[in-house]
């Protein structure tokens, strides 16, 4: 008994640093291309470095962590290869949810999206890019809730976490945000007629404007 305690409580204490560590790089705290000090961390959660460095290892296989042979681990850095590869299945992903969310969405849902979409566009007049950001995050993950599919939410939040750098790279130009602006305006658009077929393809695109974005950024800096 007191053997299966002790696993219980070793896979908690595991699954917590995991899952703060994620939030770390998620948030930025900790940005892609910064070596990770395991010392400090270690100091931060009050654990020894064998609970750290497995925790290293699990967020390695998601894709979020770097570890190299006798220099430690890193923040992962996102690959014009994993924008080429992984942005149009996220693309693919938020088309299905819109069409899903065509069949489903209630009229509550949708006076919310449309909600968080004038407060978008208000951060978008002010230049507010971090109000910007909540409002446009807060847009697709209502789309997902009203598609009434968990696993098609939770494939795309795995991969949403895995391009998260993305967003670390991107210099949003004002023609860029122009644009991005105009894509929601066809997709709320879209949404209020519950025109799937319109609204997959639009949402496609939007992921790809998204991905443009960001190659043209990673070129620049060479």
């Amino acid at each position: 008994m007191s053997n299966e305690q002790s696993v219980i409580v070793r896979r908690s204490l595991h699954d917590e640093i995991v899952d703060r560590l994620r939030d770390l790089i998620v948030d930025g705290e900790l940005r892609p291309g910064q070596k990770i000090q395991e010392p400090e961390l270690c100091e931060r959660f009050g654990v020894s470095r064998t609970p750290l460095r497995e925790a290293l290892k699990a967020l390695a296989a998601e894709g979020l962590v770097a570890l190299l042979p006798n220099r430690g681990a890193s923040v992962a850095q996102i690959t014009l290869k994993e924008i080429h590869e992984l942005f149009p299945i996220m693309g693919a992903l938020e088309a299905l949810a819109g069409a899903l969310a065509c069949e489903h969405i209630t009229e509550g849902a949708l006076k919310t999206i449309r909600r968080e979409h004038d407060r978008m566009i208000q951060y978008f007049e002010r230049s507010e890019w971090p109000g910007y950001i909540k409002a446009n995050r807060a847009i697709h993950d209502a789309l997902f809730a009203a598609a009434g599919n968990e696993s098609l939410a939770a494939l795309f939040r795995q991969l949403l976490v895995r391009t998260h750098a993305a967003r670390f790279v991107a210099t949003n130009s004002p023609a860029r945000w122009e644009q991005s602006v105009e894509d929601h305006q066809k997709i709320i658009a879209a949404l209020e007629k519950r025109d799937g077929k319109k609204l997959a393809l639009l949402l496609a695109a939007h992921l790809q404007h998204k991905a443009d974005t960001v190659i043209e950024a990673m070129r620049a800096e060479g």
